[in-house]
């Protein structure tokens, strides 16, 4: 609620205009009825007669400024109030948003697309009836109430206290209806996020459901979904459909006691006809509130569900954060990468996946990590932009601690190319921007050509302003691969990573990536994952990982003499 509290702040006026607008319109409603009473009372009191024209044009005049009044105050209130509304939902979205970027590659490695999509935008959208709706409602029917009751007082005391013999009832009925909807409710947003995250796989990975020909087996899983979701929702609606009559039954019963004991003084005179229809007209304006107060309860019930979902996702805590007291990298850096004894396991705690890890990469050289699958050579280039931190032991840039660097500037001074690339949806020159949003047309074209992507975007329909595309699924692998290599070619760091950046590309690519990619390593530090052992024959060191540690490491031809690990893997691949 505090959060809310802090998004709300900003849009002060718009709520205070809508509340304002809100009284007015209650106190146009409380004008009608004793409107209608000062009627009733110049027809049947005949000492009035001679001015009863005059009167009843003036109590027309009155009634028509009422009404015209009330609708602007209903215009007023309804923009002003979706003005705070989905103010609120915006600035949310952008806060749930930028704290989703701050959180670590730990956090996303369970989590799927579709839930966090829900957290962003399905359970955010409840904010609007909390601003909009709810809270307004809650303050202004409050005033109401005690307002109309103050006016039930005037016309008789004892018969407005008779009339609210209910309200014990309403408020055990609001009680009863929190222990049980919210929980619902939160199921229900539960359920819409699974949706949207079934949803969500089925639309990416629409080629590999045809390709294996599961159409039926998919079908199935999204319509258990949306029936999970009408479940859920059905669930959270019977509560809501059994609490809406039993409020009407409990306010009803006021209106019996009227009735009754009303009746029974109109006709022993203790009260005029005049004031038993008034009574009756703001009777039922009496127990508006109430009711709507019930209504306004659901509503924040159903916004506390959203909330809870929220405020869980803000919960959480990246486990990689900029230092208290940064330190600043020099404009000269050279690149020069240290592991000192490292040490690291992921977050379940499973056992260790790099062990002792000491490496020396001095600037601008170029070092190849190979091994068998699973031995942590990403793992290792990973923890070089924090993506994960060490556990034990420290890695230094230029002998600084790489944790004593600002994230955002560690990053700039390094540069990815991995496997499996990915490309937005949107242009090629969309996508090259991404490494630098400053680059001029003629060094977004230079970078392609270095790249050898410059002839293929060329022949493209529309040229650099081809639309590629979501995960650019319009380009072959071998073309998506040189877009990443000019997107790193623009980035222009002193630290170049690629992670097995010509594996899965036929030879002929795999030629034209590869001289890309001389290129591209020329004056860099570049660690490189290699799977073909051939493209690394001229890397200045060679590091072999097994079982968690380096085991072997020299050049090419050192390695190839030492007659171990990195000599039958290159021998095996060598055979094929």
């Amino acid at each position: 609620m505090k959060l809310l509290l802090k998004f709300a702040k900003k849009y002060t006026w718009p709520l205070i205009i809508t509340v304002i607008s809100m009284l007015a319109l209650v106190g146009a409603q409380l004008l009608i009825p004793w409107l209608i009473r000062s009627l009733i009372e110049l027809v049947t009191n005949q000492e009035l007669a001679t001015a009863t024209m005059t009167t009843v044009r003036n109590l027309t005049l009155i009634a028509l400024i009422t009404f015209l009044a009330r609708g602007v105050v209903q215009f007023l209130r309804s923009y002003m109030a979706h003005i705070a509304g989905w103010g609120v939902v915006s600035d949310a979205r952008k806060f749930v948003y930028e704290h989703l970027q701050k959180l670590s590659l730990h956090f996303y490695a369970d989590k799927q697309t579709g839930q966090l999509m829900s957290r962003v935008v399905n359970d955010t959208d409840l904010f609007e009836r909390m601003i909009a709706h709810a809270i307004p409602d809650v303050l202004v029917n409050v005033v109401t109430f005690f307002a109309i009751t103050a006016v039930l007082a005037s016309l008789n005391l004892r018969l407005t206290l008779l009339s609210m013999a209910p309200i014990p009832l309403v408020i055990l009925a609001l009680i009863g209806f929190s222990k049980f909807v919210r929980p619902a409710f939160r199921r229900r947003q539960q359920e819409v996020g699974e949706l949207n995250a079934i949803l969500n796989d089925s639309i990416a990975g629409i080629r590999d459901i045809k390709a294996f020909n599961r159409e039926s087996d998919q079908f199935e899983k999204v319509e258990v979904g949306i029936e999970r979701y009408r479940a859920s929702m059905m669930t959270a609606l019977r509560l809501m459909a059994i609490f809406q009559p039993f409020l009407d039954f409990s306010t009803s019963i006021g209106q019996l006691v009227v009735i009754f004991f009303g009746g029974s003084m109109a006709l022993k005179g203790d009260l005029s006809v005049a004031d038993l229809v008034a009574f009756f007209l703001y009777l039922e304006m009496f127990y508006q509130p109430i009711r709507a107060l019930g209504m306004s309860w659901e509503a924040v019930q159903e916004s506390m569900a959203g909330f809870d979902r929220v405020a869980e996702l803000l919960s959480e805590e990246p486990d990689v954060k900029d230092p208290q007291h940064p330190i600043s990298l020099p404009d000269g850096l050279n690149g020069h990468l240290t592991f000192n004894n490292v040490n690291f396991e992921y977050s379940d705690g499973n056992e260790k996946v790099l062990e002792n890890i000491n490496l020396d990469i001095p600037a601008s050289h170029v070092v190849a990590l190979v091994g068998p699958t699973g031995v942590g050579k990403s793992t290792l280039v990973s923890l070089i932009p924090r993506f994960y931190d060490v556990d034990t032991g420290s890695i230094t840039l230029d002998g600084i601690d790489i944790r004593d660097i600002k994230l955002e500037k560690l990053r700039e001074k390094i540069s990815i190319v991995l496997q499996d690339v990915f490309l937005f949806h949107g242009t090629v020159r969309d996508n090259l921007l991404f490494g630098n949003p400053k680059a001029t047309d003629a060094e977004i074209i230079e970078a392609a050509r270095v790249a050898n992507a410059h002839d293929f975007i060329s022949a493209l329909p529309k040229g650099y302003d081809t639309l590629i595309g979501e995960r650019g699924v319009k380009l072959s692998g071998g073309q998506r691969q040189r877009i990443s290599i000019a997107r790193a070619l623009l980035k222009n760091t002193p630290i170049l990573i690629l992670d097995e950046a010509t594996s899965s590309v036929d030879t002929e690519t795999e030629m034209l990536i590869q001289q890309a990619l001389e290129r591209l390593m020329a004056g860099r530090t570049t660690i490189i994952i290699a799977h073909r052992l051939s493209t690394i024959r001229n890397a200045n060191k060679i590091v072999v990982l097994e079982g968690k540690e380096i085991v072997e490491m020299g050049a090419h031809q050192e390695l190839i003499d030492k007659n171990g690990l990195y000599k039958r893997l290159y021998t095996v691949q060598e055979r094929i």
